[in-house]
């Protein structure tokens, strides 16, 4: 949710809040407020589609500063959109709102739009950090009051409505929250973080001791993200709250100042409600008490209880009568634990989901576009039920890639899922038509049974979904489903992507393995040492990020496609029960660095001589190529013509490169550029 201007107008008046110095104790934390605070407020990049590792550097600083101070997280998540629609129309706004920020950032211009993988990336680091987390089964906001004030601790986070939830320990915003200043006692008595958290009493008895149980009618009459009541406007007109200014800060400032000032004169909310239906006319009067009356239920506390799930997560936990109607309480357990995204639970409750903008090309077909056959896939295993299956469209080879745009009156029979998405610069709604596969045993499963089927099915559904032969498996566990997908995107992508795509982006990977390595614990091998040199070898084109001028808007484009096929991939993956290993994205994939390597292999840099003088980073790089060139037809890659001149050149730097690279007992490893090879005619670079 979100009061308009509140956080501004408490932010000016220091009385509201109340020094505290954290230390020895719980505290509840907003999930998605805080990935997002921490991206935005950490300087990251946000126009080449995210630096995940320095991002998961962030967090772990983080949740490193609340352990030094002896503090324990338990971090609460937003599930899927709420059942009744009452955010609608804010959740639509909101999408167009990203998409004129990505226009924005595209273009050079400054804006905020959270990079696609952030909030896997943020899980993860908490899995391996072993922060306790849960992910509710819509927005958490009534659930994380319940919670802290179970345990009456404080809540963290930069949201206004905890402003007007009775807190009993209070709410401690972010940017007054000091965690990279931590300070000890000079007693020896333990370390802290220094915040301010705010108080409901200050605030109140800055307004003549107005009653607390009227604050959320304050909220509503304010505006939050479920009012939409024009016939108030009559009230707000006839009482003037903000006629004393012409600013736009100082009037939304003048309207709060006199909300309260005039709310204060009441003893209780339906006292203050009649009131407000004095100046409207009476035929608006039960439709407006009504509205009012449900949205500020929005402001109580719930009755769900997180505290045994957070004692026990193998409790069963508390499932709405909406969700526990559609979907199998494996999914639903799922669901709370975090295993499975709030993205699956909207389609199989809403059948409707909106799909995240990324910085790309506006010119072009949103990058989602590279990932529809997945998601139809996915719709398929959501929407399948005992009853429903005849009335899926069977995967059939001719309507593999066919844009579903389906007319719902014309294919009553037709199972589908809502997808808003970006076309062009505004935002359009699409009917996407769910497909069923057969598995291996050649029967329909329904999602209550997709636990049961045999992991061999579950594992070549997913790579058949993924059109990758089964070698894939043959690589590290935990990269199996990243070159699976990156498989699927050089197949999908439009228009095809260069070898010099590819390779920017295994080298990207495979800094993040050589970074795993440089880090384990325990003294270095020569090898080891070798890895070290590499490593810092590819680090410093990093440094290079603020020479790379403009955005390439193509190549973003290109590898959002590919961050778009890698998240859909990891969606399906989850859906199955994970077949495959979760790929670890914490150090898999940084925007800036991607674009610094692909222009450097533009400009005739062989992918091989950066990664001379270490036996492992070749051969894992030449392995994850092999990979993907195995399965993947000469004919999915862009090809560019080239003149002589610049032909030798690259088969002088080739034969280089492949020189550094051979084996100690002289057996050359097989090489991109070898004669033999089928690629060799495509180019590594790109003319635009």
């Amino acid at each position: 949710m979100g009061i308009h201007g509140l956080m501004t107008y408490i932010g000016e008046n220091h009385n509201f809040f109340n020094a505290i110095k954290l230390q020895n104790t719980k505290i509840v934390i907003d999930g998605n407020n805080l990935f997002h605070r921490l991206y935005f407020d950490s300087s990251l990049d946000l126009k080449h589609g995210g630096e995940y590792d320095l991002f998961t550097d962030v967090i772990c600083k983080f949740f490193e500063a609340l352990s030094v101070c002896n503090i324990t997280p338990y971090v609460v998540f937003d599930g899927g959109c709420d059942c009744t629609d009452k955010k609608f129309e804010t959740i639509k706004q909101r999408a167009r709102d990203k998409i004129q920020k990505a226009s924005d950032i595209s273009r050079g211009s400054r804006g905020t739009l959270l990079p696609l993988l952030s909030p896997e990336v943020f899980k993860q680091v908490l899995v391996q950090l072993q922060v306790p987390f849960v992910q509710c089964h819509s927005e958490a906001d009534r659930d994380i009051v319940a919670l802290a004030n179970q345990w009456a601790c404080p809540v963290v986070t930069l949201d206004s409505d905890f402003c007007i939830f009775d807190l009993k320990a209070g709410y401690c915003p972010l940017n007054y929250f000091d965690w990279k200043n931590i300070i000890t006692h000079k007693d020896h008595s333990g370390s802290y973080i220094s915040a301010q958290y705010f108080s409901v009493e200050n605030f109140c008895n800055h307004f003549s001791c107005i009653n607390k149980a009227l604050l959320p009618l304050f909220a509503v009459l304010n505006g939050n993200d479920y009012v939409n009541l024009p016939s108030l406007e009559t009230f707000f007109t006839r009482m003037h709250f903000h006629t004393r200014t012409s600013a736009s800060t100082g009037r939304k400032n003048m309207r709060i100042q006199g909300i309260l000032n005039w709310l204060s004169r009441f003893t209780e909310p339906k006292e203050a409600i009649e009131n407000i239906l004095k100046y409207l006319k009476q035929n608006e009067h039960e439709e407006v008490r009504k509205a009012l009356c449900s949205h500020m239920d929005e402001y109580t506390q719930s009755e769900v209880d997180l505290t045994k799930f957070f004692q026990n997560k193998d409790v069963r936990p508390h499932i709405p009568t909406v969700l526990a109607s559609k979907a199998p309480e494996w999914v639903c357990v799922a669901l709370m634990k975090g295993g499975l995204a709030p993205f699956l639970s909207d389609c199989l409750i809403l059948k409707r989901t909106f799909l995240h903008t990324q910085v790309e090309n506006m010119g072009r077909p949103s990058s989602n576009r590279c990932s529809l056959y997945i998601r139809q896939v996915m719709y398929g295993l959501l929407l399948s039920t005992n009853e429903t299956s005849a009335d899926l469209t069977l995967d059939l080879s001719s309507r593999v890639s066919r844009q579903a745009g389906i007319d719902a009156e014309e294919h009553s029979k037709v199972n589908y899922v809502e997808e808003f998405d970006r076309y062009e610069q505004t935002l359009r709604k699409s009917n996407v038509q769910a497909v069923l596969k057969r598995f291996n045993s050649n029967e329909i499963h329904s999602l209550q049974r997709l636990p049961e089927i045999p992991m061999p099915d579950r594992i070549s559904f997913l790579l058949d979904t993924l059109r990758v032969k089964p070698d894939v498996q043959a690589l590290p566990a935990h990269l199996q489903l990243t070159v699976a997908a990156t498989c699927y995107w050089v197949n999908h992508a439009e228009p095809k992507v260069t070898l010099c795509h590819l390779q920017a982006l295994l080298l990207c990977i495979v800094t993040g393995e050589l970074h795993k390595i440089i880090n384990k614990p325990g003294n270095w091998s020569s090898e080891e040492k070798g890895v070290g040199m590499v490593y810092d070898r590819l680090s410093r084109l990093r440094h290079r990020k603020q020479q790379m001028g403009n955005l390439d808007v193509d190549v973003a484009h290109d590898f959002c496609q590919w961050q778009s096929c890698l998240l859909m991939g990891i969606y399906l993956n989850q859906l199955l029960c994970c077949p495959l290993p979760v790929p670890d994205i914490t150090r898999l994939y940084n925007g800036t660095f991607v674009h610094c390597l692909y222009q450097e292999l533009k400009s005739m840099v062989a992918a091989e001589d950066l990664l001379k003088g270490s036996l492992v980073a070749g051969e894992f790089y030449r392995e994850l190529l092999h990979t993907v060139t195995a399965t993947i037809p000469a004919a999915a890659f862009r090809k560019k013509r080239k003149s002589k001149s610049r032909d030798k050149l690259k088969e002088k730097q080739t034969t280089t490169s492949t020189t550094s690279l051979v084996r100690k007992d002289d057996q050359r490893l097989p090489t991109w550029h070898d004669a033999n090879n089928r690629f060799a005619a495509l180019s590594t670079e790109d003319f635009r």
